[in-house]
């Protein structure tokens, strides 16, 4: 057998599906069983639990997973060190990150990327969607919270922090004197849990003050609250690194630089997440050191 058909092997036993695999592949899922059934008959083993609805491992299948797994992954990366050699990370990176950061911070670096590494092929794969990075083979993450799966390793590029914005004629129109005045006001929510009915406050001392928010105006893409706050609608949460340019130019005006200010946690930050493995292979190290060095780090506000 050789290692694409232990890599079938793998996909199959994380996705659970001959034909899942195969729309993957661009193949027939008769190539799939074809191939998986080579390998049971080369070890006399049934490697799978076969039914009409899913497949799942027998005890010899997991057995044999966990053994060919870690093998196969220090193959790959022996393959692919080996031909970086003078000419650097080779290969196909896929790269997970949310449709806002990706397109706010990773797409205007991506050109940088690409001249610096012209043999590495990119995959961007933008989604809000939360994917399982092992089952359908993620290199690396980008995403605005810790991993919690045991098998990934997160690492932070980037603190973040949240403040409150609005556009400089709808701040007119509502003066602010205090984060207790947006209880009044029309604001721009989020509709993920947590974000939607409270903003959470915390002056120079350290006090925190729990604000309740309301409006009728709820949002699901954090693209769509910016525009919604530069439309002059109202009063929005947002993270810095999507309206630093915004307050720059005075776009955007933050109502209470005298606050930190979030919505369920203070210590945020843009991390990198990956599975964990013996080797970490040369093109995840290139986007991780990469990302380190070129993500803009947040401004300090001075308190007023």
């Amino acid at each position: 057998m050789d290692i694409e058909t232990l890599r079938i092997l793998a996909e199959v036993a994380h996705r659970g599906s001959f034909s899942e695999v195969a729309r993957n592949r661009g193949t027939e899922p008769s190539s799939i069983s074809r191939a998986v059934g080579v390998i049971e008959a080369e070890l006399g083993e049934r490697l799978f639990h076969r039914t009409t609805r899913k497949l799942s491992l027998t005890e010899a299948g997991a057995l044999y997973l966990a053994r060919i797994e870690p093998l196969v992954a220090q193959l790959e990366e022996a393959g692919a060190e080996a031909r970086a050699i003078g000419r650097g990370p080779v290969g196909t990176l896929r790269l997970s990150v949310s449709v806002a950061y990706g397109m706010v911070r990773v797409m205007p670096m991506l050109a940088r990327f690409r001249a610096r590494y012209p043999e590495l092929t990119v995959e961007l794969l933008m989604s809000d969607t939360q994917v399982d990075l092992v089952r359908e083979g993620i290199d690396l993450a980008v995403r605005l919270a810790p991993a919690q799966e045991a098998n990934l390793i997160a690492t932070r590029l980037v603190p973040t922090r949240y403040r409150v914005v609005a556009a400089p004629e709808w701040l007119a129109a509502h003066p602010l004197a205090a984060p207790a005045d947006l209880a009044a006001c029309e604001a721009l929510r989020f509709t993920l849990a947590g974000f939607r009915d409270r903003w959470i406050f915390r002056d120079g001392g350290g006090t925190e003050e729990v604000v309740p928010v309301g409006g009728r105006l709820l949002i699901s893409s954090a693209l769509g609250l910016r525009e919604a706050a530069l439309a002059g609608m109202g009063p929005a949460l947002l993270a810095d690194w999507m309206i630093a340019d915004d307050l720059a130019s005075g776009r955007l005006v933050d109502c209470f630089p005298a606050y930190d200010v979030a919505a369920t946690d203070f210590d945020t930050g843009v991390w990198a997440i990956y599975p964990s493995r013996n080797f970490l292979p040369g093109k995840v190290r290139a986007m991780l050191d990469f990302l380190r060095a070129e993500l803009p780090k947040p401004q300090v506000l001075a308190r007023r």
